[in-house]
């Protein structure tokens, strides 16, 4: 995602876990528009953040440096990874929603979380190419959900919008759109999605 951004002419501050030092080599690849930060530092600089965490770990988001940003989430629930959450298995709510009831103050828009990163890489086609493909965004702010659509489309991807974040489970894990649509996500060959194949496996979605 870093390298599209970059590729797009955006600047890009990349984080992890383990400290700024250790992303050297991956600023280094991505050239003078990239720089390392920590998590709080990225946050802060960021106008766009994208949020790619093991779900169980959104509670150590931080919240006041999110706050007023648009953030895109990439989060899948795994209970084998994550632990239960009951009100998840339900259907009560969804994994998006309880980060934004968290991050009350941003603007969170669900994508990302149904392509694996080799056909995110793979998949990127010119506005207007018969063969571009689509990624899935839900969320509760329309201008939030602008801003994701104008930077899809900028790092060669259309948007279909699947509605409010309450609707974000139809393109999560055992769904047809997860994965799927693009190729799989074990599979190492993509194929382009656009907006009427991603639409049909969206509605194909069962919980």
């Amino acid at each position: 995602m870093a390298q599209l951004a970059v590729a797009a002419g955006y600047d890009v501050v990349v984080s992890n876990s383990r400290g700024p030092e250790t992303l050297a080599e991956l600023t280094a690849e991505l050239g003078p528009k990239a720089r390392a930060a920590t998590a709080v530092e990225a946050a802060q600089a960021g106008d766009i953040v994208v949020v790619s965490v093991p779900f169980k770990a959104y509670p150590e988001l931080p919240v006041k440096e999110l706050a007023g940003k648009v953030v895109l989430d990439t989060n899948n629930y795994y209970a084998q990874r994550d632990g239960d959450f009951p009100a998840i298995d339900s259907g009560e709510t969804t994994s998006a929603e309880l980060e934004q009831k968290y991050l009350a103050g941003s603007h969170l828009v669900k994508v990302f979380n149904n392509i694996n990163f080799k056909h995110l890489a793979a998949l990127p086609r010119p506005a207007g190419a018969a063969d571009r493909s689509a990624l899935t965004i839900a969320g509760d702010d329309a201008s939030a959900k602008q801003t994701t659509t104008e930077f899809l489309d900028a790092i060669g991807y259309d948007t279909y919008d699947v509605g409010p974040l309450s609707e974000s489970w139809r393109f999560e894990p055992n769904t047809p759109a997860y994965g799927i649509p693009y190729g799989g996500y074990a599979d190492s060959d993509s194929t382009p999605a656009g907006v009427d194949a991603i639409k049909t496996a969206v509605d194909a979605a069962k919980r």
